[in-house]
């Protein structure tokens, strides 16, 4: 089958041209159309805008003006307060002034009142101060018998001491002046250790309750300030050290005898009130005659006890003010 071709041929005469005029036209008239679309709508924005704009500046106004309003309700409402304020202070100062004539008032009554019953009791004053000088040489013997009592405490605890230890035949050194006690570390620890032998506990079983049984006894526990219990060491090695040993020594000893069985649970309630663990290292050495140290004593174990002597004083110096003032 043969093809055939076509041509579209192109139409001949004036009218192609005036189509492509009426075509130009048109977009003209559309951009035409679309400019003034834009005008318009820009016209209408800036038509609004200046509408807000106004708007905008009467609320500015309105709240300048309010603002105003509020500001001069505030001096007001100041004013106000100061003058109530000063209303108060001047109902204050009368109230004051009507107090302080009140008190007085009562001031002068309880004077009268005071000045009449003191010449009512002039005649039972004098009767007593009759009774006072006939008691006074017997309130003078019994300060003299608690004086005594309060100064001869320490050296009778030391001295029940000494005889307990002896009785006993605990190897024990006791100070006569302060009632220190030493007992000798090598019992207790080995070279340059804290952990107690079996020596040591035995000898912390035969001694503890002696000497709490002497410090605890009634006529004593209450004059007992504090147990102190020191570990000392010798000179070998740093004062660090030997510090840091002799603590641990005396710490170790402290805690056998709040554990150790024999103990009642007020005794050991008491003790731990009192009782406290310090080392000394190697500041308290022990010397020989020849003025060597010797080691063997300078590392020991001190029991030591403090009374209350703040206590005891304030008590005697009362009792002297008292006997005084019957004077």
């Amino acid at each position: 089958m043969t093809g055939r071709s076509y041509s579209a041929k192109r139409p001949r005469g004036t009218d192609a041209g005036a189509h492509w005029i009426s075509y130009s036209d048109m977009m003209a008239s559309m951009l035409l159309v679309f400019v003034l679309a834009v005008v318009y709508s820009v016209y209408q924005y800036y038509k609004i805008l200046d509408e807000k704009t106004r708007e905008i500046e009467q609320q500015q106004i309105a709240l300048t003006a309010a603002q105003l309003e509020a500001e001069n309700e505030r001096r007001n409402n100041e004013a106000f307060r100061i003058q109530l304020q000063s209303q108060e202070e001047e109902l204050e100062s009368a109230r004051i002034i009507l107090i302080s004539q009140e008190e007085e008032l009562e001031k002068s009554q309880a004077e009268l009142a005071l000045a009449q019953e003191s010449l009512a009791n002039s005649q039972i004053i004098l009767l007593a101060r009759e009774k006072e000088l006939e008691s006074l040489q017997a309130d003078l013997n019994a300060t003299q018998r608690q004086i005594e009592t309060l100064v001869g405490i320490r050296p009778k605890i030391i001295s029940d001491l000494s005889n307990a230890l002896s009785y006993n035949n605990i190897d024990a050194t006791i100070d006569q002046k302060t009632g220190d006690i030493k007992l000798k570390s090598y019992v207790f620890f080995d070279t340059n250790k804290f952990n107690i032998k079996q020596s040591g506990i035995e000898l912390l079983n035969r001694f503890l309750p002696v000497y709490l049984g002497v410090l605890m006894h009634p006529e004593y526990k209450d004059y007992v300030a504090e147990i102190i219990i020191e570990g000392h060491t010798d000179s070998d090695g740093s004062y660090t050290s030997n510090l840091k040993l002799s603590q641990e020594r005396a710490l170790a000893v402290a805690q056998y005898c709040l554990e150790m069985g024999g103990l009642s649970n007020d005794m050991k309630l008491k003790l731990q009130d009192i009782m406290t663990a310090t080392g000394r290292s190697e500041s308290d050495l022990v010397y020989n005659a020849d003025g060597t140290e010797n080691k063997e004593a300078s590392r020991r174990v001190e029991f030591k006890f403090r009374l209350i002597d703040t206590q005891m004083l304030q008590q005697m110096n009362e009792i002297l003010r008292s006997g005084n003032n019957a004077q």
